[in-house]
């Protein structure tokens, strides 16, 4: 029997290992673009390049302030793992292209529980036109969003 690792939880595996390099004393995030089976971009979430790292200086205002999470995003530093996938990608390799997306709780280093992208990243991921997003859940299990069912109901807003 083959111990060979299915497709999606590889390219998961790599999103996982992309976060990382995570700089967030809160969450840290991997995020992974593949198209046609090749990877095309990774992203973590941390400070913008040249700026200082919540990590290097062990404080994070959205910690220290009880904010929680998905409120407030205009008081972190960071730039989300989608994002900066994005961003390093062209659009014509993106379009059609899955993203996979891995979540890490800092302090327990546990999955994040019903990861999702922020309402931005929404709006890039579907601007960028990637059709289909890989949340990781647990080691093994993840969900599949279909990009365009955001686009009902104005779901890419909430």
């Amino acid at each position: 029997m083959s111990k060979r690792r299915d497709k999606v939880n590889y390219y998961l595996d790599i999103a996982e290992t992309t976060a990382e390099r995570s700089t967030c004393l809160r969450r840290q995030y991997g995020a992974v673009i593949v198209k046609n089976d090749e990877v095309v971009s990774t992203g973590y979430n941390g400070a913008p390049r040249g700026a200082e790292n919540c990590i290097d200086t062990g404080k994070c205002y959205r910690k220290e302030n009880n904010i929680p999470h998905g409120a407030m995003y205009e008081r972190c530093k960071s730039s989300h793992a989608e994002s900066n996938a994005i961003i390093s990608a062209s659009r014509k390799e993106m379009i059609g292209a899955d993203l996979y997306l891995c979540g890490i709780e800092y302090d327990t280093q546990e999955y994040v529980k019903d990861a999702n992208c922020c309402t931005l990243c929404k709006r890039m991921v579907l601007n960028a036109g990637i059709k289909r997003v890989f949340v990781r859940d647990t080691e093994d299990k993840y969900r599949v969003i279909n990009t365009e069912d955001w686009l009902k109901d104005d779901a890419y807003m909430n």
